[in-house]
């Protein structure tokens, strides 16, 4: 559990960045082996991109990074619940092992095809669920 939340605690600080940049404020890194291979977060309004997603992002660098598109070996830190097309993307990558912060009722992936990911991909959920939600509801609560 501890290496988890150190890990988040690296998503997170990729979804402030986001927020910084005026960016829904999610996070991800993707480690293999007990490194950090990728860093990524939104990054939809700046390439005015609605598939650019903290997890696209993280998936796309991790596996040009490996030179392979199966991330089997990997773990994906992200600060919020994945969304379907997200989690189809995390299905496809084969990666090993999913964990996330906060779940998302309203675009979570779990809502509608909670069977999405790769039948071997371990999922683990609510590391830092608290802090992961809190930074959403702030920048939301800003634009409202």
């Amino acid at each position: 559990m501890e290496e988890d939340n150190y890990y988040m605690k690296q998503a997170l600080a990729e979804a402030k960045a986001a927020e910084d940049e005026g960016e829904i404020p999610i996070g991800a890194v993707i480690v293999c082996q007990g490194r950090i291979i990728a860093k990524a977060h939104n990054m939809t309004q700046r390439l005015i991109d609605v598939t650019a997603h903290a997890e696209m992002q993280a998936i796309t660098s991790a596996s040009a990074g490996l030179g392979n598109k199966y991330l089997n070996e990997c773990t994906l830190y992200v600060t919020i619940e994945p969304c379907v097309m997200c989690a189809g993307a995390i299905a496809w990558a084969q990666l090993g092992r999913l964990v996330f912060g906060a779940t998302d009722e309203k675009r979570g992936f779990s809502k509608y095809a909670n069977n999405l990911l790769h039948p071997k991909t371990v999922v683990l959920s609510g590391v830092m669920a608290e802090e992961c939600a809190a930074l959403m509801k702030s920048f939301f609560a800003k634009r409202r």
